[in-house]
């Protein structure tokens, strides 16, 4: 089960970067918020596009192989974590930390709370002793 599911994140991690890379205008006009964190730049999209992609790449190579893929797994919660926590900071400075917190929860917060359960539930038990 936890292969599927990180099958299924990383189709939409790879969906979203690849949308980010070859549409960036698409996609800063189609995802809710991202107008409000300041003005169209395609390097900037295309930048964290790759990054996704990376992403991506790290929840494939745990599907593939999870003991090997396990470390990449884990690198893919921290950026989405670390991404997210951007998002914390931005909310609770905001007018209205609610209203942002739940608009972002499907997009950036439900993303690194998946992987982390993930990364933990899979992760590599000790050989016995």
């Amino acid at each position: 089960m936890h292969r599927w599911i990180a099958a299924l994140l990383g189709l939409l991690m790879a969906a979203n970067g690849l949308v980010m890379l070859g549409w960036p205008q698409a996609w800063y006009d189609a995802v809710p918020g991202v107008d409000l964190t300041g003005l169209f730049n395609p390097h900037f999209v295309r930048d964290i596009g790759m990054a996704y992609l990376t992403v991506a790449g790290g929840l494939a190579w745990f599907v593939w192989r999870p003991a090997q893929g396990w470390p990449a797994l884990v690198g893919a919660f921290v950026f989405l974590a670390l991404h997210a926590s951007i998002h914390v900071v931005s909310s609770a400075c905001g007018p209205g930390p609610l209203a942002e917190a739940m608009r972002d929860f499907p997009g950036v917060y439900l993303l690194p709370l998946l992987t982390g359960w993930l990364s933990f539930a899979a992760r590599p038990q000790p050989q016995g002793t």
